[in-house]
């Protein structure tokens, strides 16, 4: 087809189209006009007089619905600005003059593909940033080495502390100095102690250099403001920051004191759990295991004692060294072989010995901990999206976050009421909802806010996370039984629920 032919079917459309008729589509001697008004604008489909009137009017739904999803307005203005992304999304539903058998999800995921050439560009463009960024470093360290042996020859072989340099084994560490003692004779001898300080800087290392401030004045720890407004821009595109904190001279490095206890054991449940947006569960899957701990190895001979919350819905495996007879009988988790001890780690080692493993499922709605509604509804060229919580009972949850995934924007969404904290993850699109802790006050929230024009199925899967210290088994230790007799050594019990994939979809 010619584009002479194209234009001449554009152009006789809106003599032929007419107002007030209850059908959206007419007929020419030789073509179809299948169309839908959106606001001032139409959407127009040509086909021929012998193709499926029902497949061009679900085909005329799928583009309107595309339409709407890239447009941010639907009027002529904002359409233009989308026209390349409008093409590419229509190329991906028509192929050929027939419909592709595709979604609007997948129609997005097609579009938003990564180009191996483009990544490449990226990768040899950050390459040369990288190399001009060392050639500055080389440029700069030289600069400075030549002013410190410039000052040196100045003064007779000593350093103006007005213009020198005095390196140290911190990158961007600077010195204060007090206004005495500087200026006279007698601060010569402090001078030569600070040096001497920080003369035993590691070999290798490319040496850095802090600038003395005029007398009076001393000098700033942190980066140059540049440096923070870059990571504060970061920052803002939902970039996680790391500070680079660097400890003060005198400071001291304090380790994480070990548990002070000889024999730890934790409980531990992970948490599977799919939830249908409409209502009703697809899956409910819990899996716990309680590991052991010892730190000295005289109390490696032992029997753990526990009690179970006697839930039938839960299945208990021991480990394959475990005495079997005796955890069914006695619910004594002990060796087959008495006279062999339990491994003992040092107290870094978190993992422990695992004990005992089990695991629940179920289909009984009542049983999740979280619920999640959400609810879109499109007006006008705005979305609105009520999203609500409703928190069970049994447990006390702590650290909250819900993950609503939204559509690519160009601002951060407008969220109007929200019990809680929210942040807008810019670069995947996420809008995270945070509740420090869901107890017997607030067993139910909602948050809403408003996007532009997009489909409801944009906003799912929704992502929870969540920990808690009760468990669904119920399962505490009752006491340690130590095998060579004597007094029962001290131990301590953790216990901790958590999200490993929790989804509303």
């Amino acid at each position: 087809m010619t584009r002479i032919r194209i234009e001449g079917l554009l152009a006789a459309f809106p003599k032929l189209v007419g107002t007030g008729k209850q059908h959206t589509y007419f007929e020419t001697e030789n073509v179809r006009y299948v169309y839908q008004p959106i606001e001032a604008l139409y959407l127009l489909l040509v086909t021929n007089k012998q193709s499926n009137i029902l497949e061009d009017l679900e085909t005329l739904r799928l583009l309107s619905k595309l339409v709407t999803e890239y447009s941010y307005s639907l009027d002529e203005e904002g359409i233009g600005k989308t026209a390349f992304e409008l093409i590419f999304a229509f190329d991906e539903v028509i192929c050929l003059g027939h419909k592709e058998n595709v979604t609007v999800t997948q129609v997005k995921q097609y579009c938003e593909m990564e180009s191996h050439e483009e990544k490449l560009h990226k990768l040899v463009l950050q390459s040369k940033i990288n190399e001009t960024k060392d050639v500055m470093k080389r440029k700069a360290s030289e600069i400075d080495k030549s002013k410190i042996d410039k000052n040196r020859s100045d003064k007779g072989g000593f350093m103006s502390m007005g213009s020198g340099r005095i390196e140290t084994s911190f990158s961007e560490m600077s010195i204060s100095s007090s206004g005495s003692g500087f200026g006279s004779g007698s601060g010569f001898g402090g001078i030569t102690t600070d040096l001497d300080a920080f003369s035993t800087k590691p070999k290798g290392r490319q040496p850095s250099a802090a600038t003395a401030p005029p007398k009076g004045f001393g000098m700033q720890l942190g980066k140059s403001q540049k440096t923070n407004q870059f990571l504060e821009s970061l920052k803002a595109e939902g970039e996680l920051i790391v500070e680079d904190l660097q400890p003060k001279v005198g400071q001291s490095r304090v380790a994480a004191a070990p548990p002070t206890d000889p024999i730890t054991l934790t409980a531990e449940e992970k948490l599977n759990v799919t939830l249908k947006r409409d209502g009703g569960i697809s899956n409910f899957d819990v899996q716990g295991t309680l590991s052991l701990q010892i730190l000295n190895q005289e109390d490696g001979l032992i029997q753990v004692q526990i009690e179970t919350g006697g839930n039938p819905g839960i299945l208990f495996k021991t480990h394959p060294n475990m005495n079997k007879e005796l955890f069914s009988n006695e619910n004594i988790l002990g060796l087959k072989d008495p006279n062999r001890p339990f491994p003992t780690g040092p107290a870094g080692d978190a993992a422990g010995v695992g004990l005992l493993k089990w695991r629940m499922q179920s289909a009984d709605e009542s049983m999740v901990p979280l619920s999640i509604n959400c609810w879109p509804s499109v007006s006008g060229n705005e979305t609105y999206v009520s999203i609500e919580y409703e928190a069970s009972a049994m447990f006390d949850l702590r650290n909250v976050v819900i993950s609503v995934p939204l559509p690519a924007l160009r601002e951060a969404p407008n969220v109007r009421q929200i019990d809680g904290e929210w942040r807008y993850d810019s670069r995947n699109s996420i809008l995270e909802w945070s509740i420090l802790l869901i107890d017997n006050s607030n067993r139910s929230g909602s948050m809403e806010f408003v996007v532009p024009p997009a489909d409801s199925s944009v906003f799912f899967p929704i992502s929870v996370r969540f920990s808690a210290t009760s468990l669904y088994s119920d399962l505490k230790v009752v006491n340690i039984i130590p095998l060579r007799g004597g007094a029962t050594p001290k131990f301590s019990q953790r216990t901790n629920l958590s999200t490993e994939n929790y989804q509303v979809v």
